[in-house]
């Protein structure tokens, strides 16, 4: 059991263009660099995207560290003009968005 992290990859119609892995970490963290997010995204020609990662405890609440990472990636999307729908926390079959739990999308806005 360990963290990935993954990309849905959209186009402007959010039809799906696939879905892509960018870490596999530990049973507890993986480390995420935007940089390696937005190149996935750029490289497969995504204009919006999705991304998740999963908790392999079930436990879907989002850590100061999910928190921090999902700002960051809302920073970058605004820069890139790459809007960013959702974060998604994944365990044992239950979820978790930090769009609707938290305000980041109405701090960092994603120009949809």
């Amino acid at each position: 059991k360990q963290e990935h992290f993954a990309v849905v990859l959209l186009d402007t119609k959010n039809g799906l263009l696939g879905t892509q892995i960018i870490t596999v970490g530990t049973a507890t963290e993986t480390l995420v660099a935007p940089a390696d997010v937005f190149r996935v995204v750029i490289k497969q020609g995504a204009t919006k995207v999705i991304i998740a990662h999963n908790h392999p405890s079930g436990n879907v609440e989002p850590s100061e560290a999910d928190i921090d990472l999902t700002k960051r990636l809302l920073q970058g999307a605004q820069l890139l003009s790459i809007p960013i729908l959702d974060h998604l926390i994944l365990g044992q079959g239950n979820y978790q968005s930090l769009r609707q739990l938290t305000t980041l999308w109405n701090e960092f806005s994603q120009g949809e």
